[in-house]
Formats: C-alpha cells, structure tokens, sequence
C-alpha cells in the first residue's frame, strides 16, 4: 500500500509539473500571435506600446476559456487513466 500511495504521490508532482510548463508554454505562444497580430493591424505603433499591451491582456482573458487552455488540463486525466488501465490488466490477467 505504501509503494502505491508513493507512485500515486510521484504521478500527481510529475503531472503538476508537466501541467504548469505546459500551460506556461501555450500562453506564451497565444501571446506571441497576439503581439504579431497588433504589429500586423498597426504598423506604425508597431514595438511594445501600452496599448498593444493593453490588446494582449484583453485578449488573453478570452483565451482562458477557450477549448485550447482547457485541454492542457487532460494532462492529469490521460496518464493517470493509462497507469489505471495498466494495473488492472496486470493484476487480472
């Protein structure tokens, strides 16, 4: 029992981490489309500006609730259903 609440604490650290890194790593991406995106519409306010600051944290806001954001969440469901299925085909078999 002791080794199993260990590989489930060791899980849980791995996939918090990959999660964090993960989602650090898409709003990083969303927000350099954002930005290019301002360069592209304003060529002469083009460089870092308040307002283009201003046009990426309005943006970023709907980001969050987009489908995009809300998958990187399927990384705690998707190993730990594998580990699952792996234990009851070992142990019933």
């Amino acid at each position: 029992m002791a080794a199993f609440l260990r590989l489930i604490g060791i899980v849980i650290a791995i996939e918090a981490l990959f999660y964090v890194l993960l989602s650090l790593y898409i709003r990083s991406l969303q927000r350099e489309k954002l930005e290019k995106e301002w360069d592209r519409r304003h060529p002469e306010n083009a460089g870092d500006s308040g307002e283009r600051r201003a046009f990426v944290r309005r943006s970023m806001t709907g980001f969050e609730k987009t489908l995009k954001s809300r998958l990187v969440g399927l990384v705690f469901v998707v190993p730990t259903l594998a580990i699952m299925v792996i234990i009851y085909y070992v142990n019933n078999r």
